[in-house]
């Protein structure tokens, strides 16, 4: 597959959100191997923007590898600079179904809770409660809601 084509600007602006980042990717003495391919893949679907360190003292080597990461994972080289490289590629877009199973904030969401007895010889009671959005439930199994936070009055 073709690497993806950039401009310079756009070059300069990921060049620019990558400056901050830490290597994600680390290539050693073996090459590009199909583990350090299959990484780089899955760091790319999770960051988009990645940098890639390769410990090979060989210049031409680096930018070989370069090439052939980019070339393989259809993603844009961006920077190659001393033994970092510099690797985009757009995330790509979330289903609406996985999005599903993660807490939103203020959804509801139904919680087991567990009642101990007093004298420990009995079954634990197992009671299914509703926790909306802006409650919480205490380690004693109580559901309260949450404090509103309050402003300092500070001024300055």
């Amino acid at each position: 597959m073709p690497a993806i084509e950039l401009t310079t600007s756009e070059r300069r602006a990921l060049r620019a959100d990558a400056h901050h980042l830490d290597p994600v990717v680390m290539i050693g003495g073996d090459g590009l191997t199909p583990a350090v391919v299959k990484e780089t893949d899955s760091a790319l679907k999770a960051h988009g923007l990645i940098k890639v360190r390769v410990l090979g003292d060989d210049r031409a080597a680096r930018e070989e590898i370069f090439a052939q990461l980019c070339d393989q994972l259809n993603a844009a080289p961006i920077q190659h600079i001393g033994k970092l490289l510099v690797i985009w590629r757009p995330v790509p877009e979330k289903d609406g179904a996985q999005d599903d199973g993660k807490r939103g904030g203020a959804a509801p969401r139904e919680v087991k809770i567990l009642k101990f007895s007093k004298s420990g010889t009995r079954r634990p009671e197992i009671k299914k409660v509703t926790v909306l959005g802006n409650q919480r439930v205490t380690p004693g199994g109580l559901i309260k809601r949450a404090k509103k936070r309050m402003t300092s009055k500070k001024s300055g």
